[in-house]
């Protein structure tokens, strides 16, 4: 007897999903095969989650605390985070605005659906995060990308404010801003985020921000939260979490801020999809946030000279330009020369590497929508000595592919 036909209308068979997932399942299925892979693929610090946090997470199971949590999170956790936003951002943030969340993805997710519509536009700089346009697409909007402005390599990439102005229509319900930004590493100026501000009040429009990076700043730069302004409430819909700066990216926490009666309504779609965040690795987070903060500090500086040193090889490497990333943890060098005297697109480019050289980078294009068509991302949350040997490898597989190329 065969099986009945499955008749449905779905949006998830056009979501593109994650090329960061997928690429790390190729690194690992040449290591099965015996290979020395060294991957600049994944967005997640090698360093583990630091001790104290795990010796609180670990008393949380030894008392037994199992149960399900209150849906927006248990009350020193966001008040950890409301404590944490005022103190660093005089943000005047209280408990009863913050949704902890399961990763950042499940704050996008929440504050898209507040505030978009089948049919709505939603604007994004690209190259952007994934998740962004995936999930208006599946609500059943249109993402309207806006690609940054590329500066070269002294001045790296930029909003091109002109442009967002230019793109905003009628159906315009939401802006995204990411900053520091992945993948570009970019950093954007106070001033350039006062324009935006100054977009969302003209046009009576929310900016989603995501601050994912914001303890990942190099160079003593200048940074300015979104959280920061006093009419925040009005315009920002503030996702932040724990992934990056504590190193917990598999405790899958995150949290979104937004105004109080805004996060009563999404706390009764989040107890229909979730219920509540892990109640352990919630009491672990409260020992993040209120606990040691040297341990995230000396990350940072590692990590700044990690930055230095993938830079600085990177700019060894023929057909490359490079800019030092202001932020985040990623570098993402433009390749075109090395496209158009090779004849390879960047994807093609990526799988030479990867399976010549058993070096894991991603194609700009894996950052809807078609901005990094000329550029590659690699993240340096790796050790020092996997960047000596990657970009070795790295310019190595460049020489011989321009070798052959003949051009």
């Amino acid at each position: 007897m065969s099986s009945p036909t499955l008749n449905y209308k779905s949006i998830i068979p056009n979501l593109l999903g994650e090329q960061a997932f997928v690429y790390i399942a190729k690194a690992r299925e040449l290591a099965r095969k015996g290979a020395k892979v060294i991957s600049f693929g994944v967005g997640q610090p090698d360093i583990p989650t630091f001790d104290h946090i795990i010796d609180v997470a670990k008393k949380a199971l030894d008392d037994k605390f199992t149960g399900y949590t209150e849906t927006a999170g248990i009350p020193e956790l966001r008040e950890a985070i409301a404590d944490y936003l005022n103190s660093r951002y005089s943000a005047d943030v209280k408990p009863n605005e913050v949704i902890v969340t399961p990763g950042g993805k499940g704050a996008i997710f929440l504050a898209v659906s507040a505030y978009v519509s089948p049919g709505d536009e939603v604007i994004i700089p690209e190259p952007s995060y994934p998740a962004y346009p995936e999930v208006t697409k599946f609500i059943g909007a249109k993402p309207v990308f806006v690609p940054l402005k590329w500066l070269g390599s002294d001045g790296g990439f930029a909003l091109d404010i002109e442009l967002i102005r230019r793109s905003i229509s009628p159906r315009t319900k939401l802006i995204v801003i990411n900053n520091p930004q992945n993948p570009t590493g970019a950093l954007f100026p106070p001033k350039q985020i006062d324009e935006i501000m100054e977009i969302a009040r003209e046009h009576k429009i929310p900016v989603l921000v995501d601050e994912i990076y914001d303890n990942f700043v190099y160079d003593n730069s200048p940074f300015k939260s979104f959280i920061s302004y006093s009419d925040w409430r009005d315009y920002v819909l503030y996702v932040n979490g724990f992934s990056k700066t504590f190193s917990m990216t598999g405790w899958r926490l995150g949290y979104l801020v937004i105004r109080k009666e805004v996060a009563e309504k999404l706390t009764r779609l989040a107890v229909n999809i979730w219920s509540c965040t892990v109640s352990f690795a919630q009491k672990a987070a409260v020992a993040a946030m209120k606990g040691d903060w040297g341990p995230v500090k000396e990350m940072i500086k590692i990590f700044e000279k990690r930055r230095d040193l993938i830079v600085s090889k990177l700019r060894e490497v023929p057909g490359f330009e490079v800019w030092a990333s202001k932020g985040a943890f990623y570098v993402f060098p433009r390749i075109k020369k090395v496209l158009e005297e090779t004849g390879l697109s960047v994807e093609e480019f990526v799988e030479q590497i990867l399976y010549n050289k058993y070096v894991v980078t991603l194609p700009g294009t894996a950052f809807p929508d078609k901005a990094g068509k000329e550029f590659i991302r690699l993240s340096f949350a790796t050790s020092f000595e996997a960047i000596e040997e990657g970009i070795s490898r790295l310019k190595e597989g460049v020489e011989e592919l321009l070798s052959k190329s003949g051009r």
